[in-house]
């Protein structure tokens, strides 16, 4: 009797913090919910919104600390939650399994929105080709950088093993290269002859496809998001659709200007976003090929970038400029909100603009912009402010004759620090911590013969891929962590 009398009075005080639990939640939704709105936002929601934004921004820092814990890897918590809407039916096959493919969605017994991170990089550094030879000028020690300051101790994260494989088959500059959506080892690069190449980096690493078409300089290009297309833009005036596995263009779309950076749309991959040097940004139809809406700006749209929602685009400008236009995936209509100005006296082209869904550092979404005068900025973004954008920190390189182009180095995003990876004219990799202004260069990377233009990471992230203006491509193998 005793024990029942002591059982119901601790079910009776568990039911009492549970209600007082429930009040609090209660609370906290209410206050959220009688918040004023924004007179510019519509009412009937915002308060929900706020509540919502409110709930994730306190427990995506926890789930992100959860998961780094368990061991499971940043790189498989950030696929998990930049995985599409209809991931289970999308069944994008990335290649057989090869040494160095970390990160890599496989199928098991479980569920498949259960989902593992491998790691499975291979000790070898058997060098083939033409990586042989470049491997004599290969160095990761710590050494003076850039900035002409010694390095501090370097990041295990981001310590380097070797070249994994090198692509020197392209005559001319290789002005922008890319991974594969999901994918850690489909690869292709443009170059400024107007080829485009579709790689394997498994070993053994081959040339796919060249795609032949375009007559001048490839600007950029992206995969959609099953990895079947490729659309490319050009100096040549043209947006150009190819289908990988045929190696054949489907769709050539011919401008009045140079078509200088191009997109798909993240969740609605039938819309193409085009940048060009008429001061535009149109969206086309994928299908038809026609143009269906878009937005004047005030000078050559250079870069841009998607965010994960598919709801906005951040572009750069000619000028330094960066802009943050809304975009429905509905109907393609674009409509601009802010405008972030250069600080700088020159106006500089911007060349990268790269978004990512979260930083430890802005404790949100960020946007990394490159101009071609040597300055990297780090903005976040306050998506619930229709993407506003507040400049977090920057650092001043020395100013680039070519378009170099940068990437965050998502790895360390868990760590201290904010982690930048860009090319350089002295034709080597440089890894910059923005948080670190006196003492950024943290490592760099040597094996290239000529200014490095082009950065990009494999899904898994144990593979970076660079390229330089005598047409080289070196894909680095990073450490196997400890």
């Amino acid at each position: 009797m005793a024990d029942d009398a002591t059982k119901s009075s601790e079910e009776e005080e568990q039911n009492h913090k549970h209600k007082h639990k429930t009040k609090i939640k209660d609370l906290e939704f209410l206050s959220c919910l009688l918040q004023p709105p924004s007179p510019d936002l519509d009412p009937k929601y915002v308060a929900l919104r706020r509540y919502l934004f409110y709930k994730k921004a306190e427990a995506g820092v926890d789930r992100r600390k959860d998961w780094k814990c368990n061991g499971k890897g940043y790189v498989s918590y950030r696929n998990y939650i930049r995985r599409p809407r209809n991931w289970e039916s999308l069944n994008v096959a990335s290649g057989s399994s090869t040494p160095g493919q970390s990160g890599r969605w496989v199928s098991s017994a479980l569920p498949q929105s259960i989902l593992y991170e491998l790691d499975n990089f291979s000790s070898s550094r058997d060098l083939r080709g033409s990586s042989q030879a470049l491997s004599h000028r290969s160095s990761f020690s710590s050494s003076i950088g850039e900035t002409g300051r010694l390095f501090p101790k370097v990041e295990p994260a981001y310590s380097f093993v070797g070249m994994h494989c090198v692509f020197d088959n392209c005559k001319a500059s290789v002005t922008v290269l890319k991974f594969g959506h999901m994918s850690s080892d489909l690869l292709a690069y443009g170059a400024s002859d107007g080829s485009l190449a579709v790689c394997s980096v498994s070993q053994p690493s081959s040339v796919i496809k060249q795609l032949i078409g375009h007559t001048k300089d490839v600007t950029d290009f992206d995969f959609s998001s099953n990895n079947q297309y490729i659309a490319s833009s050009s100096m040549d005036k043209t947006v150009r659709v190819w289908e990988i596995s045929k190696g054949s263009c489907i769709r050539v779309i011919y401008g009045v200007s140079s078509q200088l950076c191009i997109r798909f749309h993240p969740v609605n991959n039938n819309f193409l976003s085009v940048g060009n040097g008429n001061r535009e940004i149109t969206v086309i139809n994928f299908s038809t090929g026609r143009i269906i809406n878009k937005a004047t700006f005030d000078n050559e749209v250079t870069a841009m970038d998607n965010d994960h929602t598919g709801q906005l685009i951040f572009c750069g400008d000619s000028q330094g400029g960066i802009y943050t236009v809304n975009i429905s995936s509905h109907t393609g209509a674009l409509s601009r909100s802010y405008r972030n100005r250069s600080s700088s006296k020159q106006k500089s082209p911007i060349t990268t603009v790269q978004y990512s869904t979260f930083s430890l550092l802005a404790r949100s979404a960020v946007l990394l912009a490159c101009a071609q005068d040597g300055t990297l900025s780090f903005f976040s973004i306050a998506l619930e402010l229709n993407g506003y954008l507040t400049l977090r920190c920057s650092l001043k390189l020395s100013p680039r004759v070519h378009p170099i182009r940068a990437s965050f180095c998502p790895l360390l995003s868990l760590d201290k620090g904010e982690f930048i990876v860009s090319g350089s004219e002295d034709c080597n990799v440089y890894f910059y911590d923005l948080t670190r202004p006196k003492h950024a260069c943290v490592n760099k990377l040597q094996g290239h013969g000529s200014p490095v233009i082009g950065i990009a990471w494999n899904n898994g992230e144990n593979l970076l891929a660079s390229s330089d203006a005598d047409g080289t491509v070196i894909v680095w193998k990073r450490a196997k962590a400890k």
